[in-house]
């Protein structure tokens, strides 16, 4: 029953624009107080699976994402609902999850010590690499130009460095505000980027029918149109889980990076890459990166379970509700308290097997959301959004945040300057700056600790393969239409 309530839980706040799962996950802690160690982890292990997919639904049906990891495929879910394959995005999005979901299980399951023994070996070299392979992944997967998508990133650690200096304490581009000493927070500068423009979009549009309004009325054969696309693009389920688990597990990465460079994987390896995130969209990179939204949860308690370092913000609020609850995570959890070790394994499959009957429910029901008039509709998202954006801290500077970023986001579309790369760009700003100003001070600025050791070695060929991924496709497409022009020609003579 806990599991139940906590998943309806997750689902309702995340499938609200802005109402993140860490948000949800806080929210969830005054209630974790009056259960057993056990159903209170399990409400937390259920909230963020159903919240991380119920993010996909604004993501679809508004063109807003939930959580930041949905943003990545946002574009492809959002053209398939308006060209009336609605539930086919969220259908494959769901089972990708679960799929995905169960596979983070395995992982956590059979690979906890091993892996999380190889995580403990990271620094803040290997971090930083981590996040520039992130960045790197924001620019490749940039829907149009990728000059365009590297002028977002820039904006966005750009925006990331307003606050106070990470090693010296000095405030930068406050202006003489108290209140941005603490930065920009990038779920405001979701919101706005994501929400408010296209309520600027919606509202300076010339007057249209409600949009989609029909486009997730039950049809015949979704359920096995669903199933059909995950078997046909079962490599990508795969693919995607295994980007998700193996990145779930080193802290601080999570679900976010995860599904980037999942997308990015997908895009640079697919045959139909050219149809991502234009005219109708493309159910590809959605089955990717969803699965390795939820495989990637898995693999963030990892290092939470063996080692008690958080693998996102979710798990660092279960170290504090474990630690509460008088349970110490570390070596000694595999050791003298199997009992509640064991459980969580098992909470894991049950939470993503309950992801597949409620999750189809909360598809179902999105649909009413489209039955709203746009003027309501509109003025709603506004009201979530002020709501969504003041609950970060309590503060009216949040609000203006959302608003700056709103009409931010509202120029960059006119300009065709793609929104993604702007939020991963806030995200991670701080953890390169951070991580890099970290290692030169240790070294006394000896750059060569870089590219010398070999984890940040291993990181800096995927950084440079996932660079020129688009270029060395294009040489071998060209190579393979000049061989197949010369054998018809051949042919022909």
């Amino acid at each position: 029953m806990v599991m139940v309530l906590a998943g309806v839980f997750g689902l309702f706040l995340g499938a609200l624009p802005g109402m993140t799962a860490t948000l949800a996950a806080a929210l969830l802690i005054p209630f974790t107080f009056f259960l057993d160690p056990v159903p209170a982890v399990a409400a937390i292990i259920t909230m963020s699976a159903m919240a991380i997919f119920a993010g996909d639904v604004p993501s679809a049906l508004l063109r807003m994402p939930g959580t930041p990891s949905s943003a990545a495929y946002t574009e492809d879910a959002y053209r398939l609902t308006r060209s009336g394959k609605g539930q086919l995005a969220l259908g494959v999005s769901l089972v990708g999850s679960v799929l995905g979901g169960l596979f983070g299980a395995v992982v956590l399951i059979f690979l906890a010590p091993i892996v999380g023994a190889f995580a403990l070996q990271f620094t803040s070299f290997e971090y930083f690499w981590v996040a520039v392979l992130g960045l790197t992944a924001a620019v490749i997967i940039s829907r149009g130009s990728q000059l365009k998508g590297a002028i977002a990133l820039m904006i966005g650690l750009l925006l990331s460095t307003v606050g106070l200096d990470v090693t010296m304490g000095y405030p930068r581009f406050t202006f003489g505000s108290g209140e941005l000493y603490r930065g920009i927070d990038f779920i405001p500068a979701m919101i706005g980027l994501f929400g408010l423009s296209e309520v600027l979009r919606n509202v300076l549009a010339p007057p249209t029918p409600n949009m989609g309004a029909q486009t997730l009325r039950g049809k015949q054969g979704v359920v096995k149109d669903v199933f059909s696309n995950i078997w046909r693009y079962k490599n990508r389920v795969a693919s995607g889980a295994a980007v998700g688990g193996s990145v779930g597990v080193l802290p601080g990465a999570g679900s976010d990076i995860a599904a980037w460079i999942s997308y990015a994987v997908t895009k640079n390896t697919s045959k139909r890459s050219h149809q991502f995130g234009r005219g109708k969209g493309h159910v590809e990179p959605i089955i990717g990166a969803s699965s390795a939204n939820n495989a990637g949860l898995g693999g963030a308690y990892v290092p939470t379970l063996a080692f008690g370092i958080p693998g996102d913000t979710i798990t660092a609020i279960l170290i504090g509700v474990l630690l509460v609850k008088g349970i110490t995570p570390g070596p000694d959890l595999f050791t003298t308290q199997t009992d509640t070790l064991y459980s969580i394994y098992i909470i894991f499959i049950i939470a993503n097997l309950l992801l597949l009957p409620l999750g189809y429910l909360l598809i179902r029901s999105s649909s009413y959301v489209l039955r709203v008039p746009r003027p309501a509709l509109m003025a709603c998202i506004v009201g979530i959004a002020i709501v969504g954006a003041f609950a970060i801290n309590n503060s009216h500077v949040e609000i203006l945040i959302m608003l700056g970023m709103g009409i931010l986001g509202f120029g960059l579309e006119r300009a065709r300057v793609p929104l993604a790369p702007v939020v991963l760009g806030i995200v991670l700003g701080p953890l390169v700056e951070q991580n890099f100003m970290r290692s030169v001070m240790a070294t006394n600025w000896d750059l060569t600790l870089f590219f010398t050791r070999p984890i940040s070695a291993v990181l800096i060929v995927l950084v440079v393969l996932l660079l020129f991924a688009p270029g060395l496709q294009k040489v071998i497409r060209r190579a393979r239409q000049r061989k197949n022009a010369n054998n018809s020609t051949r042919s022909g003579g």
